[in-house]
């Protein structure tokens, strides 16, 4: 396993949109291990591949106090269960240091996804895991945690981030 080079905001490839994981073989266990490694090093709580510049539906996640319960989710995807269960939350990013921003996002959520060997799973997240689910399943989609705030502070962050 190796600890990998985390892509920094304003870089482009974070923007790229994922595409859907067909080949579910041991280059796939070896990078989801390579990304767990990576948030753990990192101090993070979840990682999109997108950010490690691997531009696949791939998430890896660890909420865990003692960090014990890895979680990987191949091509997820997400169902809002209650809309009006909408609960706010002040997230940081691995690609944004320093930054945090409060976003407002669904408690609880259904999630389908796939694991490593290609095995179906559902489920229905929530609190912090569904928040988090949702902030990765955001990178792969080229959605950055500055989309959420104003342009005035989104400017003000890109200037910071480029210095």
């Amino acid at each position: 396993m190796s600890i990998m080079k985390i892509l920094k905001y304003p870089d482009p490839r974070l923007r790229t949109v994922a595409e859907v994981v067909t080949k579910f073989d041991k280059s796939l266990d070896n990078l989801s291990k390579d990304m767990l490694e990576t948030m753990y090093a990192e101090n993070g709580i979840g990682l999109a591949a997108t950010q490690v510049d691997f531009h696949i539906r791939l998430v890896v996640i660890d909420i865990s106090e003692e960090r014990d319960e890895p979680l990987i989710f191949v091509n997820p995807i997400v169902k809002v269960l209650d809309n009006k269960s909408l609960v706010p939350c002040e997230e940081g990013c691995l690609s944004i240091p320093g930054a945090s921003v409060e976003v407002t996002r669904p408690d609880k959520i259904q999630l389908n996804w796939l694991d490593v060997k290609g095995n179906e799973h559902e489920d229905n997240p929530q609190g912090l895991l569904a928040v988090c689910i949702q902030h990765e399943i955001d990178h792969l989609q080229g959605k950055l945690l500055v989309d959420y705030l104003s342009p005035l502070k989104r400017a003000r962050l890109k200037s910071k981030a480029t210095k």
